[in-house]
């Protein structure tokens, strides 16, 4: 690492000052275009919104620091995007080791930041480890451009795929103080097309707003609105654009997202408990509620980056939060002698929780951040949270017995529960000794080349057990909807004979005995028919499979057959169509009379029943017929392994999860208690279905 350490630069920073010797440099630029997929995962869709989330991050930095409280991204025609806040500014004096300005030597070397040499640098707590951010947008930009507003003047330079396209030059004096980065990504390197996606940028927004409590983050679609003026500096709220805007301001903070998590829930108790304070320079904030519902929901946050896979900041709040929990039950009499302690599943149970940290120096497992590893966390997360809990349990009585009480009827339902599966395990039903006398079973014993196809009905199940490779391919039929496992426990579920028979089909058991090694198939296929009851059937596969399955999701071995919609004859040529967009593309320039003559049943020249399949007369051949498939069983085993089963010829759609707290809160309306809340989100989404009722 390069120095900076004369004593200018380390009494500026301490002040808070922010100029060209906050700025290290370690090494050139030239990597990210040849290998961009390790700065930024993938040239994909997530890559490309990475590159928003690396600007947005400066700018947040900004607001964590205390500089900035006004946030916005705006998306502009062609593909630009455009981020503004009202923090310092970046820098646009000569930095003391490459000589040229301390904006362009940010955006066009790599690891080039405000946030490498602790108190000599520019920031405190950064969620940008490796000051990669500006100069890699950068090098995958076809054109960006930086206007810094600074100490009354307006600074500005442009860029071409990373490279300087003139000097930083002074255009103007202001009154405003800030950075606005304009970029447009390259699609030379980002081959699937320069593509927004307005509500992943908004869930990311929403989520950051709440943990920088007190600032504003907006975000502004102006795509249609024509381009904004390249020279225009003031705000987007100042344009008067009429264009769909987002704002986020929470001064609650994480009180104010546990409580939007927990909207559709019931809550156990009054109460939000929160703590926000630091110990050994490491700054914890905390807050969390139960509900009436029996899956935890867990959120971790180091430096404001989301961290899925937890680390030891929540090792630290898992402990405290058990140990204080057996501590005030004890002391209260809730919990009697002669009962066990909770255990850690015991208190996680029902709870919404939210756990972040801010620290100076910041270590992650893996590349993706995805997993903190810095052990101080665990232990100021323990002892902050740890006090804090007990103190709000001794001042709020209510809310600790009604905690208390939530967590000892998780403890009764566990031992139930337990004592349910102890039974059946006995009885050798998930020991995989008898598979399910429904499942036709495939020939292949090797994971990695079966398939099981879940389908709706024994009429579909025979189909596809006469057209099915038999090699590779099994076949479990459903006998109608499975049971609706939002709300059931391990016992409730096990009492089902349809989701026993799938569990047992898998391989992998489940609760505390889940071994994701053991999973038979590699490809889990759902194949239910193209109407309400097969997507309501559907919906309910995919709540099991998330809710006790998770790893099988996020291994990529869920997916949905898509079965054809039409089958259309024109003579002897046979074709299939998927929606109704190929059945036009298909039928050509007969699309019109087909559909006037054939699903109307106008101007034919025979009448028609209603039945499936009817004729059409078209100007050029004598007759075309359309049939269309309301369910999987109407096909016969050939026509099923054609359009549906074989490899060659199928469409899959590989089921993920993107954002597992969206998932979390959509499950949690769709398949709840919540009946007004269901009802509201089916009216405002049933625009964008895609069901053939």
């Amino acid at each position: 690492m390069a120095k900076e350490g004369d004593k200018t630069s380390k009494k500026a920073a301490k002040s808070g000052e922010y100029d060209a010797s906050s700025i290290s440099v370690l090494e050139g630029l030239d990597p990210v275009r040849k290998r961009p997929g390790m700065y930024i995962g993938t040239t994909g869709p997530d890559g490309l919104h990475h590159l928003i989330w690396e600007i947005f991050d400066n700018s947040r930095d900004e607001a964590m620091g205390g500089f900035a409280d006004d946030i916005e991204i705006t998306l502009l025609p062609g593909g630009y995007v455009r981020v503004v806040d009202n923090g310092r500014g970046i820098p646009v004096d000569i930095h003391p080791k490459t000589k040229v300005s301390a904006l362009e030597t940010i955006m066009t070397t790599l690891h080039a930041g405000g946030k490498f040499g602790g108190e000599d640098s520019g920031y405190k707590v950064s969620g940008g480890l490796h000051g990669v951010g500006a100069s890699v947008v950068n090098a995958l930009s076809e054109h960006a451009k930086v206007i810094v507003h600074k100490n009354g003047a307006t600074h500005m330079q442009e860029y071409k795929i990373g490279k300087t396209l003139g000097k930083v030059k002074q255009i103007g004096k202001t009154k405003h103080q800030g950075t606005v980065t304009f970029f447009k990504p390259d699609d030379t390197i980002f081959k699937d097309g320069i593509s927004w996606n307005w509500d992943k940028i908004v869930s990311h927004v929403r989520q950051q707003a709440y943990l920088v409590k007190g600032t504003r983050i907006a975000v502004v679609d102006a795509r249609e609105a024509g381009m904004v003026d390249s020279e225009e500096v003031a705000y987007v709220r100042e344009l008067g654009l009429e264009v769909p805007t987002m704002s986020f301001f929470f001064e609650g903070g994480l009180r104010s997202l546990i409580s939007f998590y927990n909207k559709h829930q019931t809550p156990a108790h009054k109460n939000i408990f929160y703590v926000d304070a630091t110990d050994n320079e490491v700054m914890v904030e905390v807050a969390f509620q139960y509900t009436d519902d029996i899956s935890p929901r867990l959120l971790a946050f180091a430096n404001n980056i989301y961290n899925p896979e937890h680390g030891t900041h929540v090792t630290g709040f898992k402990t405290a939060l058990t140990r204080t929990l057996n501590t005030y039950a004890r002391t209260a009499g809730i919990l009697k002698e002669s009962e066990e302690n909770f255990t850690g599943d015991d208190a996680l149970e029902g709870i919404t929780a939210v756990v972040s940290v801010k620290m100076p120096e910041i270590q992650f497992e893996g590349q993706t951040k995805g997993k903190l590893g810095s052990v101080e966390a665990q232990g100021a997360v323990a002892t902050v949270f740890g006090g804090a809990l007990s103190t709000f349990l001794e001042e709020n009585p209510d809310d600790g017995r009604a905690i208390v009480n939530k967590v000892l009827l998780a403890l009764k339902a566990r031992k139930a529960a337990k004592a349910a599966k102890d039974s059946v395990m006995r009885k050798g039903a998930l020991e995989g000794m008898t598979l399910p006398g429904k499942l036709a079973d495939c020939q292949t014993k090797d994971p990695a080349e079966s398939e099981i196809f879940i389908v709706e009905g024994d009429s579909a199940g025979g189909s596809a057990k006469t057209g099915r490779d038999r090699r590779t391919q099994a076949i479990l039929p459903l006998r109608g909807k499975i049971l609706n496992i939002e709300r059931a426990r391990l016992d409730k579920m096990l009492a089902s004979e349809q989701i026993k028979n799938l569990v047992v089909a898998m391989g992998t058991a489940i609760g505390d005995i889940f071994d994701i090694s053991k999973l038979r198939y590699h490809k889990i296929i759902i194949a239910t028919d193209a109407d309400v009851d097969g997507a309501h059937i559907r919906t309910l596969l995919l709540t099991l499979f998330y809710r006790h399955f998770r790893p099988i999701i996020d291994g990529g071995f869920i997916y949905i057959a898509q079965p054809p919609l039409y089958k259309i004859k024109r003579g002897k040529e046979v074709m299939y169509a998927y929606s109704d967009e190929e059945k036009f593309r298909i039928l050509g320039p007969d699309a019109d009379m087909a559909v006037d003559a054939g699903e109307e049943d106008q101007g034919t020249d025979e009448e028609t029943d209603g039945s499936p399949e009817e004729e059409v007369a078209t100007k050029k051949s004598a007759k075309v017929s359309i049939q269309r498939y309301k369910g999987l069983g109407e096909m016969n085993p050939e026509e099923l392994w054609e359009t549906t089963m074989n490899p060659s010829n199928r469409v899959l759609k590989r089921v993920t999860i993107e954002d597992a707290t969206d998932a979390d809160r959509i499950f949690d309306i769709l398949m709840g208690s919540d009946v007004p809340s269901r009802k509201s989100f089916i009216q405002s989404n049933a625009k964008l279905a895609n069901l053939d009722v």
